[in-house]
């Protein structure tokens, strides 16, 4: 068992790396290209942020100034005409006469 072993094992060659003589890196153009889409990123991010903090601040001023204005609405009651007198009956149960 020990000799099938080791004859397998002798048999199989374990592939040796081979250095790659195409290595192809971007190069400085390539960081340079990379540096300036990041940093476009960047600048509209910081663009985005801004306009969106602005726009809620505008909102939760819109919302005092609107809560303000409700607070100082004095509402008043129309002027309304007295209502009609109820006539003056007598009540017939009262009346002895009859």
């Amino acid at each position: 068992m020990n000799l099938l072993l080791s004859v397998i094992f002798a048999a199989t060659t374990t592939p040796t790396p081979v250095p790659d003589d195409n290595y192809n890196s971007p190069g400085t153009i390539g960081f340079l290209v990379t540096f300036a889409v990041t940093a476009a990123a960047v600048l509209l991010i910081f663009d985005m942020v801004r306009r969106v903090r602005r726009t809620r601040y505008r909102a939760e001023i819109r919302q005092k100034i609107a809560l303000e204005e409700l607070m100082n609405l004095e509402v008043q009651k129309p002027e309304r005409p007295e209502p009609p007198k109820k006539p003056n009956r007598e009540n017939p149960e009262s009346d002895s006469s009859q």
